[in-house]
């Protein structure tokens, strides 16, 4: 009973539950990487090989050529990069309002906001399509970029909220008795001071449209406007589902993702623990 005691420690419990974490966030990626070096036959023998036997970079070539992923890949930058600097500017003005100025119904604006960001995708999908062919913007990088500003504003409103509610006013009032205006402060003091919070919401933002399908595949239909992720559902055919190639197209996919969590990485960190511990 003892021994069992001095096994299950408060330290014992979070290795575990680290590991488990662990395992399971990068399992699926380093097989799907080992997977994108294999040839097709040795994914159909057995017994299952994890490592390659046959080292190949053919499955890359054939991503390129099977599907214009390149083209797939400039138009996912280009939303994703787009959408997401329209969301922190628009966030931004909406957070310090909420965490500044003396606004009725605060609570109520707050709450509303959290509702907006649980209803299902599918739902909203008819409406968004409606007003995008209304707007005659279907096949356009807009029909895409003003979605997901509107998606993504909900969270990244909130945690800008969190963290420039933890700024002193004083600094934005010795801002402006230097003869800065409110909108100096924000961008001069406020913005710079919350930057870990920032980072955290554009990266939130930026992932939040890198991986959307529903409304890529519904909104911009046209081959010379798909994005990753639509591309890639291209490669399956009606009786094949080629996982070597879909597998190389995967880690394309996921390399912009993880160079960029790499760079920021102590800013995400550090934000997503702040805005914890400060919301």
């Amino acid at each position: 009973m003892t021994s069992d005691r001095a096994f299950f420690t408060p330290a014992t419990l979070r290795l575990i539950a680290a590991a488990i974490i662990v395992v399971n966030g990068f399992f699926p990626a380093v097989w799907i990487l080992l997977t994108s070096f294999k040839p097709e036959l040795e994914l159909v023998q057995k017994p299952i090989t994890y490592l390659p036997q046959d080292f190949t970079v053919q499955n890359y070539v054939q991503v390129f050529a099977q599907q214009p992923l390149g083209l797939y890949l400039l138009n996912s930058v280009v939303v994703a990069t787009a959408s997401t600097i329209v969301t922190l500017v628009v966030s931004a003005f909406a957070a310090y309002a909420i965490a500044r100025l003396r606004l009725r119904h605060r609570d109520l604006i707050l709450a509303a906001i959290i509702a907006s960001s649980t209803f299902p995708l599918v739902t909203l999908l008819v409406p968004i399509f409606e007003t995008m062919r209304t707007l005659g913007i279907l096949n356009t990088y807009p029909a895409l970029i003003l979605p997901y500003v509107v998606l993504s504003l909900p969270v990244c409103t909130l945690v800008l909220v969190s963290f420039f509610q933890s700024i002193p006013r004083d600094l934005e009032n010795a801002a402006m008795i230097d003869g800065a205006t409110r909108f100096g402060a924000l961008w001069r003091v406020v913005v710079p001071l919350a930057a870990p919070g920032v980072f955290t919401a554009g990266i939130l933002a930026f992932v939040n449209s890198w991986d959307e399908f529903l409304l890529a595949l519904s909104l911009n239909s046209a081959v010379r406007m798909r994005t990753l992720p639509v591309g890639i559902a291209l490669y399956q055919g009606e009786f094949t589902f080629p996982w070597h190639i879909i597998s190389a197209a995967l880690v394309i996919a996921i390399v912009p993702i993880a160079v960029l969590i790499a760079l920021f990485q102590e800013r995400v960190v550090g934000g997503l623990t702040a805005g914890g511990m400060k919301g």
